[in-house]
């Protein structure tokens, strides 16, 4: 008898105090992957393509980008727009460095409504949580992160993640010291704040990149931000 009332009073309480958004995040890590990272094609274009991103080969890029390409979840289709979006043929063009970022990390396969299956880079965005907001929290991308008690690589240390999801208040801090280059996130770790470098973070809205695999080899089908299932 008695534990069947313990039994019960929990379950009014975890009705009754459901776990929060934040609670949830606090727990839960997004562990890498790399789904197609046994499949010689791909690991062989993605090697040639982060190449040609180092060595800002246009013609190379070009050639990979599907004709129909998406832009974005609300812009034109097609090269032209790509081109246009990215100010490609600016020798600073951002393209270089957003999609060099997200074939750092892992790839997943992605089957959208409509069309072929998609392998999509970084893997954030696909297996992303449903129940944790992805605007307002972040996924640490590398074994124990340092998380700093304020932005700066000599503050003290608080403690270290790997691979957790994260609240983000600020995805844009500058270093405390003027000379520094370095950027850095705020983080919430309970009720405290934290600091961890930019690289080492990842939101599930930042830039993917999707392909497929076709008779003439991978293709880029889309560069887009935001989160889609």
């Amino acid at each position: 008898m008695g534990l069947r009332l313990f039994a019960c009073v929990c379950l009014c309480l975890t009705v009754a105090f459901p776990v929060s958004a934040q609670q949830k995040a606090e727990e839960s890590k997004l562990l890498p992957i790399d789904e197609a990272g046994k499949d010689p094609s791909w690991v062989n274009f993605r090697n040639r393509l982060v190449n040609a991103l180092a060595k800002r080969d246009r013609k190379f890029v070009l050639s990979i980008v599907d004709r129909n390409i998406r832009n974005s979840l609300d812009s034109p289709r097609g090269v032209a727009a790509f081109r246009k979006q990215w100010d490609f043929d600016a020798e600073e063009s951002p393209v270089w460095r957003e999609l060099s970022a997200a074939l750092f990390l892992g790839s997943a396969w992605l089957k959208p409504e409509k069309g072929p299956r998609q392998l999509c880079a970084p893997y954030v965005a696909v297996k992303w949580p449903e129940d944790i907001d992805p605007f307002d929290h972040g996924a640490i991308i590398s074994r124990e992160v340092l998380v700093k008690a304020g932005p700066s690589s000599e503050s003290a240390t608080l403690a270290t993640l790997s691979y957790d999801i994260v609240p983000v208040p600020d995805w844009e801090v500058t270093d405390q010291a003027p000379e520094a280059k370095q950027k850095w996130v705020k983080i919430k770790l309970k009720e405290v704040d934290g600091f961890v470098p930019e690289e080492q973070i990842r939101s599930p809205v930042e830039h993917r990149a999707c392909f497929v695999k076709t008779e003439s080899g991978w293709r880029l089908m889309e560069l887009v931000v935001g989160i889609e299932k």
